[in-house]
């Protein structure tokens, strides 16, 4: 197909959002302010407790701050706009804001599922090499492994995004989504896109489906692994990663069916939309703290402390 001349006539998208009722939207804005606001508390909090608490300070947590870090940005990447668009009659976005939007999306995204898996390698060498573990499992160590997710999360959204900002969108500018979605936004443009396509499915789908497989995988591992060695720490080591396989479901499973079979029309990928981009950030600090006796204690007596400074001032 030719590439029409006309290549800036579409300077705004338009965003189909949830529901077309009045009424649904004020409840989802409701909704869905409520818990941004608890994505914001709970995410901060966790990464406070992490910096303020030394009984905290151990690789484990180490990651668990960061993740919590790179909920927050990820979260905040689209939702902001997405509530304030439920109040709107007209939701629109910019044509730069849309690619700004896909690009922090994928950004942080890329860097969470490497963190999840340098969280995995953290946990395989606690449980099957615990006399090696603080060895292993050095600041050097830690640095790199987050150095290395900062620098994924970067290549996976750069190799998407390098093309995508450079296509004709000429015709019809409206995405059937709550966000500027990759899939959606590039059926839009005036060219034929089937290679971009096939490489949006390698890059997110295939490689989000590789990386929970081997992440399954290793969890089985450690799990046989603490069957075999039954002891006191055992419990522990089971409830911790149980948290870890609950997030890591929660985070590749939307994934997975909104990039492996990105250019059908499902309407349930709108719903996959809502919860890769807000309830799973949410989801992540309830499990880990309510799951985890640490953590809660350190936010007592972080709270206990403010309080206690805020009363004696």
């Amino acid at each position: 197909m030719d590439v029409p001349n006309n290549r800036s006539s579409v300077s705004e998208f338009i965003l189909l959002g949830l529901s077309t009722s009045r009424e649904i939207q004020i409840f989802f804005f409701a909704v869905f302010f409520l818990v941004y606001v608890a994505i914001i508390v709970g995410n901060l909090l966790i990464v406070i407790s992490v910096i303020v608490d030394t009984h905290l300070h151990s690789p484990m947590y180490f990651f668990l701050a960061n993740l919590s870090f790179f909920d927050l940005c990820l979260s905040s990447a689209a939702t902001p706009k997405m509530i304030a668009d439920l109040l709107r009659k007209r939701k629109t976005i910019s044509l730069w804001g849309c690619m700004a939007q896909m690009f922090f999306m994928h950004f942080f995204g890329g860097g969470e599922m490497s963190l999840l898996i340098a969280m995995a390698i953290d946990r395989y060498v606690a449980i099957c090499k615990p006399l090696q573990y603080q060895t292993i499992m050095n600041r050097r160590v830690l640095i790199g492994f987050l150095l290395l997710s900062w620098a994924i999360g970067s290549i996976h959204t750069t190799s998407q995004m390098v093309f995508t900002v450079g296509l004709p969108f000429c015709g019809p500018n409206v995405v059937d989504s709550i966000f500027c979605d990759l899939p959606l936004v590039i059926k839009l443009a005036c060219t034929e896109t089937y290679i971009l396509e096939l490489l949006v499915i390698a890059n997110s789908g295939l490689l989000s489906l590789i990386c929970f497989i081997l992440l399954l995988i290793s969890y089985i591992v450690m799990l046989v692994t603490i069957w075999q060695h039954s002891s006191s720490a055992s419990s522990k080591a089971v409830s911790t990663l149980s948290a870890h396989i609950t997030v890591v479901t929660l985070f590749f499973g939307p994934a997975i069916f909104i990039y492996v079979f990105p250019f059908k029309s499902y309407s349930v990928d709108k719903f996959l939309s809502v919860f890769y981009s807000i309830i799973t950030p949410l989801l992540n600090p309830i499990i880990y703290t309510l799951r985890n006796q640490e953590m809660k204690a350190a936010i007592k007596r972080l709270s206990s402390q403010h309080i206690g400074s805020w009363l004696t001032s």
